[in-house]
């Protein structure tokens, strides 16, 4: 039981790691879709890449798309599934009475033991409160408040900020919410664990006790039913989860798959009831997704936009014999999803480099970063390493240490005070030879007077 958490929450944690092995940011696009929905929120899978969204951290209530969380908290404390058995009590589903529940047939088998891996069939594909009070009872131990505590504790774990459980299916209470992005996060988590995209994946089964008695169990999504689906059916949609209430509107978690991409769409709060209280035939929620991922397929696809072995700019660099200059490249390539038919032109790549660097330069340094934009919105940041190493000239080296030399405070300072002293010791000179010659003119004018007086 510890292992499989413990493989289900590492193959989680690995997800979230491999969309941020650069810093990267939301990129949304605009998908000419007229969306009824009050919230929607789609992401690729493959990169972890938002590309539309819509109120998407907005409280809404998740009518039974609740059961996702359901699953969730009932196969990580089953350890198997399959093999363990509840009785289904009539007192339990008694709590359903007047509720206008989704009911997976439940109320046929009562006194009968139900393997937990039928129960999660009835949740699931039938949207079944029955099987969402059943399995709450149980592993409650009697106690319902005990397993909703359980949901909201792993909600808070998963780092859903504005989730809040009050029950375990999805009946309107007003203090039962989430939103498009948290739901997101709660599946893509669900997926990791047994069973769970087979069991969203299923058109139709049976829930059996013995050979003598079958239930049908067939999908609420008709994205993945063929044959009452109509114009939902929708061939590359894998599985979901439905939900509707008056309050919560109609509501869909899905995702589908098509030419190596794989798109989730959480789509809530589409109308289920006009202003006069009338029920809307239209499934929005399932409108509004089907045209998502036809968008998605036929418009975005995967493009390199950052590769570790193109340079982005070049630096001057100084003290290197042969070399002027110095390439920069990407320290990691990046893809992300993007238009089909996008221009070069329009990613836009902003660098943040020093003006000019000095010699040696190693191979591999980090000297600034690159950051990659479309349509005004950051795809991701990426650091700028030297492409190669540069070695320092040792007589450049030697040229430039002496006009710093030269060029230095002290040593102006120096040939500052050896000019003056020198022009002192000038001064000095000419003053003591004039002196010098005053005196010998003294001397001369004196012989001669001497001279003279004799004469």
């Amino acid at each position: 039981m510890r292992i499989r958490r413990f493989a289900a929450a590492l193959v989680a944690v690995m997800m979230i790691v491999s969309c941020f092995a650069l810093t990267v940011s939301a990129a949304t696009f605009n998908a000419n879709v007229d969306t009824s929905c009050k919230a929607v929120y789609m992401i690729n899978l493959d990169t972890g890449i938002t590309v539309f969204e819509k109120n998407s951290t907005e409280k809404v209530y998740p009518a039974s798309t609740t059961k996702i969380m359901t699953y969730i908290v009932a196969v990580e404390n089953v350890s198997d599934v399959k093999n363990t058995k509840v009785v289904v009590e009539q007192e339990v589903l008694d709590e359903l009475l007047g509720t206008g529940s989704s009911l997976s047939g439940l109320n046929f088998f009562v006194g009968q033991a139900v393997t937990v891996y039928d129960l999660l069939n009835c949740l699931m594909i039938k949207s079944g409160n029955d099987a969402a009070v059943v399995l709450a009872d149980y592993i409650g131990n009697g106690s319902q408040q005990k397993f909703i505590d359980m949901m909201n504790a792993k909600a808070e774990e998963l780092g859903c900020k504005n989730t809040h459980f009050m029950n375990p299916h999805g009946l309107h209470d007003p203090d039962h919410y989430t939103t498009a992005q948290d739901l997101a996060t709660i599946m893509q988590y669900a997926q990791t664990l047994p069973d769970f995209n087979e069991i969203c994946g299923t058109v139709s089964t049976y829930l059996s006790v013995d050979s003598d008695k079958e239930y049908p169990l067939v999908t609420t999504n008709y994205l993945i039913d063929q044959v009452n689906g109509g114009d939902y059916y929708y061939e590359f949609c894998k599985g979901g989860k439905t939900g509707t209430t008056d309050e919560a509107g109609y509501c869909l978690c899905s995702t589908a798959s098509n030419g190596g991409y794989t798109y989730m769409c959480i789509a809530l709060g589409a109308p289920s009831v006009n202003s006069e209280g009338t029920e809307v035939e239209t499934n929005g929620a399932m409108v509004d997704s089907k045209a998502l991922y036809q968008w998605a397929f036929n418009n975005l696809e995967l493009k390199t936009v950052i590769d570790e072995k193109k340079p982005i700019c070049e630096v001057p660099i100084s003290l290197a014999w042969d070399r002027d200059t110095v390439q920069l490249v990407p320290q990691g390539s990046f893809s992300t999803i993007l238009p089909s038919d996008i221009e070069s032109s329009s990613i836009d790549i902003k660098t943040d480099i020093p003006a000019s660097l000095t010699a040696p330069v190693l191979e591999g340094n980090v000297i600034g970063t690159a950051t990659v934009s479309y349509a005004g919105q950051e795809l991701c940041s990426v650091n700028l390493i030297a492409a190669e190493t540069v070695e320092r000239s040792k007589m450049l080296y030697f040229l430039e240490s002496a006009k710093k030399i030269l060029r230095s405070r002290w040593m102006i300072l120096a040939i500052s005070i050896v000019v003056i002293l020198f022009i002192i010791y000038i001064i000095i000179t000419q003053v003591y030879n004039s002196k010098k010659k005053k005196n010998r003119e003294m001397k001369n004018r004196k012989k001669r007077r001497s001279s003279s007086k004799r004469d």
